[in-house]
């Protein structure tokens, strides 16, 4: 992993705080790490836009060789629909109050995969594409580590799924899974072996559909954490992953990627300061970076974010201690910084970086793009269901 040098900042003080911002050399970088890595494993490759919910990053992850995107609304599904991404997966499960939304995707072009894991899902998706005459591209979520959703893969349920699917009229596209306790280790032994749990189990649960004669073109697994430490994907047709492409403080913690691989950080003003408590007081709050206190249970606790000065570049041992809705607490870990009025004066810009990017890029309605080589831009995000 070659560290990133920081990035100019000179047309940073222009923008009104706080600010999301895109360290965009970082995100090309991360790009083309995972690309490159599902290139060498032999599988195809399908980022996961819920973390950036913006069209130039999913542009940029399409050109450097992905073959279609995940979601986790429809109305991200429309959206990059509209800017021309066709092969998309809902990797919901699908409820019968959202199939009107599905079918009117499909029924514009739009090559959707949608997701269930349930008898009840299965039958308002075969009964519905009955009724209107279409052929519902479906596929079934597998449990391969008790973390979320899904159907584990020796249960009974997963045949009586499938067959609701295929006799019901609809296309039983494949299996898909997703490895969340992988972020729950930090070695890579651990890691390592999750990922091998994940592609083991996904495999097996496609083995038992086609032993009974049902169709499973697809075998899909994919966490940042897995994808970047999977010893190999035998069976696996496709990978999915999604703040690889950002990275984030609980990724570090994690061990997958290194600080200087962060692209997203938040610029901030040191508006005040409590100097007996050793704090100064920015106009980051949780409003701004989230409420996701991630690494809080992990080896290496951020508080709210790592403090770096404007440039990027880390200030090690300062932290968003704590958060108000508008308000950040910026502390020194441990001993309280008695020069922190001088070390820190009224109107100083920073940059923090988040414990979760999907979260704290939830704050804002867009994204400040900065490169040596180009204008600063502002890329437009996607919010709401």
């Amino acid at each position: 992993m070659t560290a990133k040098p920081p990035l100019p900042s000179s047309s940073l003080p222009m923008l009104d705080t706080p600010a999301a911002v895109i360290d965009v050399p970082r995100m090309q970088h991360n790009i083309r790490r995972m690309q490159s890595r599902m290139d060498a494993l032999g599988v195809r490759f399908r980022p996961h836009v819920k973390t950036s919910k913006c069209v130039e990053v999913a542009r940029a992850q399409i050109d450097a060789g992905a073959a279609g995107i995940t979601v986790s609304t429809l109305k991200e599904a429309a959206r990059f629909f509209d800017d021309g991404i066709t092969d998309i997966l809902y990797a919901v499960g699908m409820v019968a109050s959202k199939l009107p939304a599905a079918l009117a995707l499909r029924r514009r072009g739009c090559d959707l995969k949608i997701l269930t894991d349930s008898i009840v899902s299965a039958q308002a998706i075969a009964a519905f594409g009955a009724e209107f005459g279409e052929t519902f591209d479906v596929w079934i979520e597998i449990d391969t580590d008790g973390h979320r959703s899904g159907i584990a893969p020796e249960d009974d349920a997963l045949l009586d799924v499938a067959r609701v699917l295929h006799e019901g009229g609809a296309t039983l596209g494949g299996v898909m899974t997703h490895a969340g306790s992988s972020y729950d280790v930090d070695t890579p032994e651990a890691l390592a072996a999750i990922a091998e749990q994940e592609r083991a189990g996904c495999v097996r649960a496609a083995t038992r559909l086609r032993d009974a004669g049902l169709p499973c073109p697809v075998v899909s697994v994919g966490s940042t954490p897995t994808a970047l430490t999977a010893a190999h994907l035998d069976g696996v047709t496709e990978v999915r992953a999604g703040v690889y492409v950002f990275f984030d403080l609980v990724m570090h913690n994690i061990g997958v990627c290194t600080t200087d691989e962060l692209a997203l950080s938040v610029l901030t003003t040191v508006i005040g300061h409590q100097p007996e408590k050793g704090w100064a007081i920015v106009d980051a709050g949780w409003m701004a970076m989230s409420r996701d206190r991630g690494t809080q249970k992990q080896k290496r606790d951020f508080g709210y974010g790592q403090v770096c000065r404007i440039d990027g570049s880390l200030l090690p041992g300062y932290q968003l201690s704590g958060a108000n809705q508008e308000h950040g607490i910026l502390s020194r870990e441990g001993a309280p910084d008695p020069d922190i009025v001088a070390r820190f004066p009224i109107g100083t810009l920073l940059r923090i970086l988040p414990n979760h990017a999907c979260a704290t890029g939830a704050q804002f309605p867009e994204y400040h793009a900065i490169a040596p080589d180009r204008a600063l831009a502002v890329w437009s995000r996607l919010h709401g269901w």
